[in-house]
């Protein structure tokens, strides 16, 4: 399959694939897809006959630099024109979406730039023998269609999250945080968090807390639930397992990697953690990203058996409190690298159908950093994947989301990460917040959202992505969220 790349209707010459995969039906990437970029012509080699689409990251004037994708494409001799198509696949989106949300009503501006998108496609598809003259068409009717979506899922967002505040969907509790445990004994620290927060996420990780095997360091936990424990504050901790080298703890890999053995040690962790604090805390997040991260090489059946047994441990120590599996990167970027990993909403769907015992799905979305799963979205495509968790048979949580208040480089380099609207600032960071949160919270299926980290400087954590400063004082995006709690509380 190819794409033919035009940029202001030149052919590219130095066009970066960062980003880039295939995909297939149900969204689900194709693995290892070889790409090729050369004198204006995008040669995709894949090993399936099937239809595809293309994702990737794509400038537009005044959105930003996106996650964009083609719709499913069939294979043939002659080269698509890439923009025709980015433009065609946002067009067929935006129908959708009008369809689902039911969103039909005629504002002039609203729907005239929707009509503008639509004109410019035929005229687009018009000119298609002439490459370089239909591309710059279909740059603007992807220009509109991306500026006429993003005011689609505000309007969508709007509507239900007002319908959700006027029934009181929503309490104190609602919006959570992720806290440090290195900064939790400074006093101003604990003041802005008990400020604005109902819901606190304490990180517990495996790594960090069984430093050998059977010796157990919980003298920062224990210090951190003294000084939140009677304020009035939901707690939640976790992830008590996550699979990825940096979690976990450095004798587990030097005992081999025999999974009884592995999944005994995990059992213990969980139940001993879990037993420890169990009248403290009113959610876990037991297990995160067993779908994604998968160091060991675990089969796709031991990946559902570490996933129950974690869950297992869990409530033999606890009865009461939620049990939250948590899902990342929830467009599955990650599966077309890696064949021991598992699509989201496959895995979603088999901890459900396996009759593991837990109550809730946690969601992780985190955005501004050049891995896969992590460059940047718009928010119609966050809503509607948001929507497909409306079908998974449990409550759902946003346990972590996060974006950057700045352009770190090279890790954050905006033309590898991706940014929406400008290149990312403090006030795009508080704007962000504030359509993802609407995006969020109008949905009644989702129960709480939880930002990653109050304030920057959190170990392991995106550059810039904390509501305070690393002096503690509020960001723009910390009175975002000031905005939202209000709301809440005036309802």
């Amino acid at each position: 399959m190819k794409f033919l790349v035009f940029q202001n209707g030149r052919p590219v010459e130095n066009f970066s694939l960062a980003a880039a995969y295939m995909f297939g039906a149900d969204q689900i990437p194709f693995y290892q897809v070889q790409m090729d970029y050369k004198e204006g012509v995008l040669e995709c080699t894949k090993k399936s006959p099937d239809s595809a689409g293309l994702a990737l990251l794509w400038p537009v004037e005044g959105a930003g630099r996106l996650l964009l994708s083609t719709t499913r494409l069939p294979d043939r001799p002659e080269p698509y024109n890439l923009n025709v198509e980015l433009a065609r696949a946002r067009l067929m989106q935006i129908t959708l979406k009008r369809e689902d949300w039911a969103l039909f009503e005629e504002d002039t501006r609203f729907a005239d730039l929707a009509h503008e998108a639509q004109d410019l496609f035929i005229q687009s598809l018009l000119h298609i023998s002439d490459p370089a003259q239909a591309s710059v068409l279909a740059d603007r009717s992807l220009e509109k269609g991306l500026h006429f979506s993003e005011q689609l899922a505000a309007r969508h967002a709007d509507q239900l999250l007002a319908l959700r505040c006027r029934h009181r969907g929503l309490g104190r509790h609602s919006l959570g945080v992720g806290i440090d445990l290195n900064r939790i004994e400074d006093s101003t620290y604990r003041k802005w968090l008990l400020e604005i927060f109902g819901f606190v996420t304490i990180p517990m990780e495996w790594g960090r807390i069984e430093t050998e095997p059977g010796h157990y360091d919980f003298e920062a936990i224990d210090r951190c639930m003294e000084l939140l424990a009677g304020r009035r504050l939901a707690l939640c901790a976790g992830p008590l397992l996550r699979f990825h080298p940096s979690s976990l703890p450095a004798w587990l890999s030097s005992e081999g990697r025999e999974f009884e053995k592995i999944r005994e040690a995990a059992y213990e962790f969980v139940a001993r953690t879990v037993a420890r604090y169990a009248k403290y805390v009113h959610a876990w997040r037991v297990i995160s990203g067993m779908h994604a991260w998968n160091c060991f090489g675990f089969t796709f059946e031991q990946v559902i058996e570490m996933t129950r047994t974690a869950c297992l441990a869990a409530k033999s120590a606890d009865t009461k409190s939620r049990k939250i599996i948590e899902i990342v990167f929830p467009w599955g970027e990650y599966y077309a690298t890696d064949r021991t990993t598992i699509p989201p909403l496959v895995y979603a769907d088999m901890i459900i159908q396996s009759g593991i015992n837990f109550d809730a799905v946690g969601l992780q979305l985190q955005f501004g950093a050049n891995q896969p799963g992590m460059h940047v979205r718009d928010m119609m495509q966050i809503s509607s994947r948001l929507d497909f968790f409306a079908q998974v048979a449990k409550p759902v949580h946003i346990t972590s989301v996060a974006v950057p208040d700045r352009i770190s480089m090279p890790e954050g380099d905006p033309q590898l990460c991706g940014y929406w609207h400008k290149p990312w600032t403090e006030e795009i960071q508080a704007q962000w917040i504030e359509s993802f949160y609407k995006a969020a919270l109008s949905r009644s299926f989702i129960n709480t959202v939880t930002y990653g980290a109050l304030a920057d400087g959190t170990p392991d954590s995106l550059v810039g992505q904390g509501l305070l400063d690393e002096h503690l004082n509020p960001k723009k995006a910390f009175l975002s969220i000031v905005k939202f709690q209000k709301l809440i509380e005036k309802r």
